[in-house]
This record gives C-alpha cells, sequence and structure tokens, in this order.
C-alpha cells in the first residue's frame, strides 16, 4: 500500500477483462452487504439472510450491491486490471490509515481516563453525572471512543503516513514506562499492560495487508521462484481466490455468524478485561481488530488478484517491490 502510489501514473493499456473485473468487485460488494446486513439485525433486528427467508431486506441488500457492482465494471469498461488493484489498493490505505491514527487517539485517551478512574480523580475533575458515566463501558464506548475513531479517520485524510514505524515506537515507550514505574517508583497499574496489548494487537493486525502488498509474508518457495512472469500470476491468481479469499469468508462468519460471536457479543455489550475499573475500557475493540484484519486482507486480497491476472496476460504496469533483506 504504498500512499505515494497516483492513478496519474496508473498503466491503461491492458485488454478490458470484464470477467475478472466482475469477481473482484463482486467479493468487495458481498462484504459490505454482508456487513451492513450484521448491522441492521443488531441495531435493528431486522432478520438477517442467513436465517431463511424471513426478511427481504437482506436479500436487498445484497442484490443491489450486486448489481451496484456490475454496473461499476460495465460502466468503467476500458479500466485495466493494473489501475482498479491501485485503486483497491489505495482505499486500503486509507482505511489502515485511519484505523492506525483511531488507535492512537482511543489508546492516549482510555489510559488517560483509566488512570483518572484507578486515583478516584474523576469526581474531583468532573461533574458527579459526568464522573459516574465514566465508570460505565456502555458510556464511554459510544460517546468517548467513537468520536476519537472518527477523528482517527478524519486525520487520515490529510496524513500520508500508514504510521507502523511511529505505532511500534510507541509500543516501545509504553513498555519503558511500565519498567521505569515498576522498578524506579514501584508503581503498576493493570491499564499499563492493556494500553502496550492493545497498540500491539492493532500494529500486528493492521499491517498484515501491507505486508500482502510488500511480498512480505513467508511463502513455502519450492517451485514458485523458477516459474516465468506468467505462471507465478497464475498461481498467485488462483491461490488468493482459492486460500486467501475463503480464509478471510471464513473468518468473517465466525466473527459475526451471530448475537453470541466473537465479535458482535463483545461490541454489543462493549466488553472490558476482568480486572475491571481498573485497566482500560477496549477489550472489545481488540474484537474488533480481528475484524478489521479480515476486511484489510480481503480487500488487499482482491487487488493482488487483479494484478496476478494482469501479471498472467503480461500486460504492463507492473509494481516491482523491493526484495526483502534478512
Amino acid at each position: 500500500m504504498t500512499t505515494s502510489a497516483s492513478l496519474a501514473r496508473a498503466v491503461d493499456d491492458g485488454k478490458p477483462a470484464v470477467f475478472v473485473r466482475i469477481i473482484g468487485w463482486l467479493t468487495l460488494s458481498a462484504m459490505a452487504a454482508f456487513f451492513i446486513n450484521n448491522i441492521l439485525d443488531l441495531g435493528f433486528g431486522i432478520t438477517r439472510a442467513v436465517d431463511g427467508f424471513g426478511g427481504l431486506l437482506p436479500w436487498i441488500v445484497y442484490a443491489a450491491f450486486a448489481v451496484g457492482a456490475v454496473i461499476l465494471v460495465q460502466w468503467t469498461a476500458a479500466r485495466s486490471l493494473r489501475r482498479d488493484a491501485l485503486i483497491v489498493s489505495n482505499f486500503n490505505t486509507y482505511l489502515i490509515r485511519g484505523c492506525f491514527f483511531a488507535v492512537l487517539y482511543i489508546g492516549v485517551v482510555d489510559a488517560g481516563i483509566a488512570w483518572l478512574r484507578v486515583e478516584r480523580m474523576l469526581p474531583t475533575l468532573f461533574s458527579e453525572e459526568l464522573a459516574s458515566a465514566l465508570l460505565r463501558s456502555g458510556y464511554i464506548g459510544p460517546n468517548v471512543h467513537l468520536p476519537l475513531a472518527l477523528l482517527g479517520f478524519i486525520t487520515a485524510c490529510f496524513s500520508r503516513t500508514l504510521g507502523f514505524t511511529w505505532l511500534a515506537l510507541l509500543i516501545v515507550m509504553a513498555e519503558l514506562l511500565i519498567v521505569i514505574s515498576r522498578f524506579v517508583f514501584s508503581y503498576e497499574q493493570s491499564l499499563m499492560g492493556d494500553l502496550v496489548r492493545y497498540w500491539y494487537a492493532a500494529l500486528f493486525l493492521f499491517a498484515s495487508a501491507h505486508t500482502l502488498l510488500e511480498e512480505g509474508h513467508v511463502r513455502v518457495d519450492v517451485v514458485f521462484a523458477g516459474l516465468s512472469g506468467r505462471g507465478k500470476g497464475r498461481v498467485n491468481a488462483y491461490g488468493t481466490l482459492l486460500l486467501g479469499m475463503t480464509t478471510t469468508a471464513a473468518i468473517f462468519l465466525i466473527c459475526l455468524w451471530s448475537k453470541q460471536s466473537i465479535v458482535n457479543s463483545p461490541v454489543i455489550n462493549f466488553e472490558v478485561s476482568q480486572t475491571g475499573t481498573a485497566g482500560m475500557y477496549i477489550k472489545y475493540q481488540m474484537a474488533v481488530f480481528l475484524l478489521i484484519f479480515a476486511i484489510t486482507m480481503q480487500i488487499q486480497f482482491v487487488s493482488y488478484f487483479f494484478d496476478a491476472v494482469a501479471d498472467m496476460r503480461k500486460e504492463g504496469g507492473r509494481r516491482e517491490v523491493a526484495p526483502i533483506s534478512h
């Protein structure tokens, strides 16, 4: 996800590949429709499509997104696979950048609130009503975390850094704070460890899609290195379809299949850690991190699929990735 990539420099000399583009855009539209139906079910009690034919609205959502994807492809029939890949990848860059700023803001603010809560300073600084509200995760989630997350995505509109280096630095600084406070001042709170785990989980899961773009994931290379460019493209295209996209789809189902699933349940209840008021109120977000991982990987898989098919067709404009030194 090279943020300096420019659509103006994308190569458009490839032949139309309507069927391939429909596969990619239908994949993205199905993912978006699935999430919208999940929100409709949890927020408004509308029957989900996977529960049968009890409600028409979920099916209408799927159909509308599918038709929209087909119309988009037909409307831009002359667009090359390379340009489509770049558009999808650049959107993923923005999404990950927004998530980075969101966890940065939420981590700092929630850690501050947690510290005030542990030191019983909330009634001193805030009104009795607000101090009481800040003890409840059900209040902090929608009224503190959500606005900060939105601020993160607004910030991402003006920034061009993915922030992985800075997030790693913040993790080191948070760990250093734990060491100094524990061994120098004999002071430690649960929120300190919560902050490290929160940022580390974000770093590990948010960076996976970028690693895919940079060819940084471990690949068991027995035959692949000796293949031609077209052969590598074929392996990447079929591997992405049969292994990558199916894996992320399975994660979507596991995370959102029912109200008791591993993401829906914590989010609905704004679940916090067992330390209660002594820690940060971000456990439910760490469940969402797994979903963000799957979303960003699925988006990047679509971009990767477009590029792989373009390689199969020997189209120009291939993005060269610098080899990783060991």
